[in-house]
C-alpha cells in the first residue's frame, strides 16, 4: 500500500484501505476541489442528487470501494445477504462483492465456496475442531483475474494476494474460520459459527470461470465490461493520450454517479473552467451524477464503478 499506492497512513501493517465510502466505519474525505476537507458523507446528505435516480440508502454511497493486501491468509469468511441484515443487524445492508486482482505472487489462491455439499452439524463440528480447510475451495489466482462473490459464499484472500473490492455499503461480517491464529495476548479472534450457519451456501460452489471481456476501443481509450450486479456495475478503463495528443472526454449521466480508482499510471482531469486535477496510481475519483463533461490526460487504468 505504502510503496506502490504511496498511502501514507501510520498503520503498521497497512492491509486495508477504504477508497470511497460513506459508511459510518471509515468515511472518505474529499481531498480537492470545491469541497475539500468535507466528507463524502456529509456531502452526500446536503446533495443527494449525486447519487442520480437510482434507489438511494439512508448510509449515502450504495457502494464501497477498498483495497486490500493480504501479506498472509485472511480469515475465511461470509456476509449475510440484504433480507437478513435488515431483520438481524439493525436494518444493516448485506454484503454481495467483487475481487479485481491487481496483483499476485506465484502459487496464490483464494478460498470460494466450498468444494462439495456439508451438512451444518459437519460443518459446524469441522469449524470447533479445525478440520474445516478440507471443505474449502482453493482457487489458483494471477493478476487481472476477476471474481464476483454474492452474499452467503464462503470465501477468504490468500497470502500473497493484492485486490481491489467493489462492494455493498456494509461492514458486515461472519468469521468461520482463523487458522486458529492468536493475538499478542494469546488470544484466538472471535468466530461466527452460529450466524455462519444461518447464512453460509452449505451447498458445492461451482468454481468460477474468467468471464470473456471485451475491449471496446476510441480514441486514447479502451474499455471493457467486467460485472453486472443488482448492486453495482464495475469496468475497466484503460486511456492513453501520449501519443494522439487528444483528451478523452468523460462524464456520468443522470442515473449514477461514477468512480474512477487509479489502479496504475496516472494523468491529470482537465475541468470546465480550465482547472487540472492531476491524479496517481491509487487515488480515486467520485463524479456526481450528471456531472459536467471533462477532459482526461494521461496514461492510466482505472477501475470504473457506478450503481
Amino acid at each position: 500500500m505504502k510503496d506502490d499506492f504511496n498511502k501514507e497512513l501510520d498503520m503498521t501493517p497497512l492491509a486495508e484501505t477504504w477508497e470511497c465510502s460513506t459508511h459510518q466505519d471509515g468515511p472518505s474525505m474529499i481531498a480537492s476541489g470545491e469541497f475539500a476537507g468535507n466528507s463524502l458523507a456529509q456531502l452526500i446528505k446536503e446533495h443527494p442528487e449525486f447519487l442520480g435516480t437510482h434507489p438511494k440508502t439512508e448510509d449515502g454511497l450504495p457502494i464501497l470501494v477498498k483495497l486490500i493486501d493480504a501479506k498472509q491468509n485472511l480469515s475465511v469468511q461470509v456476509h449475510p445477504d440484504d433480507a437478513y441484515a435488515n431483520r438481524y443487524e439493525n436494518g444493516q445492508m448485506g454484503k454481495s462483492e467483487l475481487w479485481y486482482v491487481l496483483d499476485a505472487d506465484p502459487g496464490a489462491a483464494v478460498i470460494y465456496g466450498l468444494c462439495h455439499d456439508v451438512s451444518e452439524r459437519k460443518l459446524r463440528q469441522s469449524i470447533i475442531d479445525g478440520s474445516i480447510e478440507k471443505y474449502l475451495q482453493k482457487i489458483p489466482v494471477k493478476k487481472d483475474d476477476l471474481f464476483y462473490i454474492p452474499a452467503g459464499t464462503v470465501h477468504a484472500i490468500g497470502a500473497g494476494v493484492l485486490i481491489a473490492e467493489i462492494q455493498e455499503s456494509s461492514n458486515l461480517t461472519y468469521r468461520l474460520y482463523d487458522y486458529d491464529r492468536v493475538d499478542r495476548n494469546g488470544h484466538k479472534r472471535e468466530l461466527h459459527i452460529d450466524k455462519v450457519l444461518q447464512v453460509a451456501n452449505l451447498g458445492r460452489s461451482i468454481e468460477p470461470r474468467q468471464p470473456l471481456r471485451v475491449l471496446k476501443y476510441r480514441r486514447g481509450c479502451a474499455c471493457e465490461f467486467l460485472c453486472r450486479c443488482e448492486y453495482f456495475e464495475v469496468y475497466r478503463m484503460m486511456i492513453n493520450t501520449e501519443c494522439c495528443r487528444d483528451f478523452v472526454e468523460y462524464r456520468s449521466d443522470e442515473t449514477s454517479f461514477r468512480v474512477l480508482l487509479c489502479m496504475d499510471g496516472c494523468g491529470s482531469v482537465q475541468m470546465m473552467d480550465g482547472d487540472f486535477l492531476p491524479f496517481f496510481k491509487g487515488d480515486c475519483i467520485f463524479f456526481p451524477a450528471n456531472s459536467m463533461s471533462v477532459k482526461i490526460h494521461g496514461k492510466a487504468q482505472f477501475l470504473e464503478v457506478c450503481a
